[in-house]
């Protein structure tokens, strides 16, 4: 992507008198650290004093796009710039921008059904194995769709062994156990740690009424064996809508009796009320169970044995180039799915009997962007790790992923001191990055070639996604493109930033803070400076 060429105004403009004896060269690689902890925008600093925020809560930079030397020599603004702070979801953004140069736009999740035993007119005589590859948009449909090929296409009725869950693309398989809830509401989706068989995102939806002091819960669909109490759910006098604030996460379910669990609500809930939450209340291979029975039998299908999780056999898949050349399959863990990618069926007797596909992740990171999804993040940040877990067996797919983008800062040569990596998705206290650091990743993303991917992903300002309703009335209004970040004691903007003479700019600005969330309109306000022309010659200087 082109960036605009600035005016002859701006290309003349001295932005600072360079030292004595400089190469051209050297002079360049000065210019960028001489514009620091300069003083705030006078409507940023209204802002802060407005939420009684301190200016040294803020770190912020905005910064010219372009390699030219103009761009090179234009103005550009910093606060605190180098000072790692907490991003929030905007280091969603690192890791969108290191999957599209890692992995491509067009790797995609999948989901297979699997079997090595022998069909005996329309009974499977032994086990059926269920295989996640990391697809996102596996939910309720799709698993009925595959079971449906079963019944159709297959022509089966009876599954006689047991339903075998391979979560085994990600080590650990069950990532969620070495993982402590983000806070006190585990039970929610943003809450979610995924793996690689996110089936319905390990969801379950219930419905919970009242009718006066009568309270009753249901799953939604209503699935075989679980049963809700809800003695411990007390009627309130809240409104409907408010009816989270009496909530309290209900504790594991217990085994009532063989086959069913009891799931308790307690706390507060309004009186005339229904909601329809999704949430994680069972292990997910409990869930996934009683998904399975249930779809089963509404296919008029039976099926008698169990549920268990163990590894398949492998099933590598070929590269569009690998097929070309006629190389051998890739080792399994290795393998991504490519769109028109044939299978290498390995194994004595295993067959592919059904699969889904989800669509590429260039596609999906609209909505991981747009709509700030931790469990799409989470997993893309997973699929970083994948390709290299065959040659280090002691490595988590984690550690691997850390490393991957470890390896892509340090080839571009981005200095990021201070650098933490949870999950990839901001939605943790530990993770860490300078405004500076996602600054020059965002500038390195626009001279790439996947820029257009990414910046169609991006919340456009006071138009959609998670910037729909900020940004409305000001210059940035429907040219900004930014990701948005919103934590506990922490607000934050990245992205992308237009001026009046069509000059792009990378601003990215974090807030770390009790009062962040309050502050939010400092953010918005660095933002609108920048559009309206901040750092143009003609633009007065900040205030001091």
């Amino acid at each position: 992507m082109q960036a605009t060429r600035p005016d002859s105004r701006q290309v003349r403009r001295p932005a600072a008198r360079l030292p004595a004896g400089l190469s051209l060269l050297a002079a360049l690689a000065w210019l960028p650290a001489a514009a620091r902890d300069q003083p705030l925008p006078e409507p940023v600093l209204q802002a802060l004093h407005q939420a009684r925020v301190p200016a040294d809560a803020l770190g912020a930079i905005v910064l010219p796009v372009g390699n030219s030397l103009a761009s090179r020599l234009a103005p550009r603004w910093a606060h605190q710039a180098d000072r790692p702070m907490q991003p929030a979801s905007t280091l969603k953004l690192l890791t969108s921008i290191v999957a599209l140069d890692q992995i491509g736009p067009n790797v995609r999740g999948f989901t297979e059904l699997l079997t090595r035993a022998p069909q005996q007119g329309d009974v499977l005589a032994g086990d059926l194995v269920l295989r996640g590859g990391a697809d996102p948009e596996f939910d309720l449909p799709q698993l009925w769709a595959l079971l449906l090929e079963l019944r159709q296409v297959h022509g089966l009725r009876m599954l006689a062994g047991d339903i075998v869950i391979d979560r085994t693309l990600f080590r650990p398989s069950r990532p969620e156990r070495e993982a402590a809830p983000f806070d006190e509401r585990p039970e929610f989706a943003y809450n979610l740690v995924p793996d690689a068989l996110q089936l319905n995102s390990h969801l379950l939806q219930i419905e919970i009424s009242s009718e006066g002091a009568a309270l009753q819960a249901r799953a939604l669909p209503p699935l075989p064996g679980l049963v809700f109490d809800t003695s411990a759910l007390r009627p309130s006098d809240r409104p409907c809508a408010e009816w989270l604030q009496d909530w309290q996460s209900p504790p594991p379910a217990d085994a009532a009796e063989p086959g069913v669990l009891r799931i308790r609500l307690q706390g507060g809930f309004p009186k005339a009320c229904t909601q329809r939450p999704s949430l994680y209340l069972l292990d997910p291979l409990a869930l996934a169970e009683r998904q399975l029975r249930w779809l089963w039998a509404s296919l008029g299908g039976s099926w008698s044995g169990q549920v268990r999780e163990a590894e398949a056999p492998s099933v590598p898949l070929l590269t569009a180039a690998q097929q070309a050349a006629q190389l051998p399959p890739l080792r399994p863990g290795a393998a991504v799915v490519v769109p028109g990618a044939q299978r290498a069926v390995s194994g004595p007797g295993l067959r592919l009997l059904a699969s889904h596909q989800a669509r590429p992740w260039g596609e999906l990171l609209r909505t991981l962007n747009k709509q700030s999804s931790n469990v799409y993040t989470r997993l893309l940040y997973l699929q970083l790790g994948v390709a290299a877990m065959a040659d280090n067996p002691d490595l988590t797919t984690r550690a691997l992923a850390d490393r991957a983008v470890r390896q892509w800062l340090a080839a571009r040569r981005i200095d990021a001191p201070g650098l933490v990596v949870d999950n990839g998705s901001g939605l943790s206290r530990a993770e860490r990055i300078s405004p500076r650091a996602l600054a020059q990743v965002l500038l390195a993303a626009h001279q790439g070639r996947w820029a257009p991917d990414l910046l169609m992903s991006l919340p456009l300002a006071g138009v959609d996604g998670t910037l729909r309703n900020r940004l409305t009335a000001g210059p940035a209004m429907g040219q900004a493109r930014l990701k948005t970040g919103l934590l506990r004691d922490v607000s934050a903007l990245a992205g992308y930033v237009t001026d009046p003479q069509g000059r792009p700019w990378v601003v990215v600005g974090f807030l770390n803070h009790p009062n962040a969330v309050a502050a939010r309109p400092a953010l918005d306000a660095l933002v609108d400076w920048v559009a309206g022309g901040g750092l143009s010659p003609a633009s007065p200087a900040p205030a001091r």
